[in-house]
């Protein structure tokens, strides 16, 4: 029997993006961009998951997080209200 360890690891970025998009307020508590790096679920991505943020550290109230595991996207507007978008490049 085949595993095929790259579809796992997409199932698991998918499952975390959801839970995510269907409760920001436990996961997206964030007054800088500096708190977005703190934030101790970035963990529990698949390995090889890159991010990044726009918007200054001096205290933007507004920025976007763009999460990515190979062809998949978790895009985070940190904005009034947040929104959130996941799909695939």
């Amino acid at each position: 029997m085949l595993i095929d360890f790259i579809s796992i690891q997409k199932n698991k970025f998918q499952i975390l993006a959801k839970k995510i998009q269907a409760q920001p307020e436990r996961f997206i508590d964030f007054d800088s961009v500096s708190d977005f790096y703190k934030a101790t679920w970035l963990n529990d991505f698949p390995t090889g998951t890159t991010w990044a943020v726009t918007g200054l550290d001096n205290g933007a109230d507004e920025f976007d997080i763009l999460i990515e595991y190979r062809d998949l996207y978790l895009r985070i507007e940190c904005t009034q209200p947040i929104k959130i978008y996941t799909g695939m490049k």
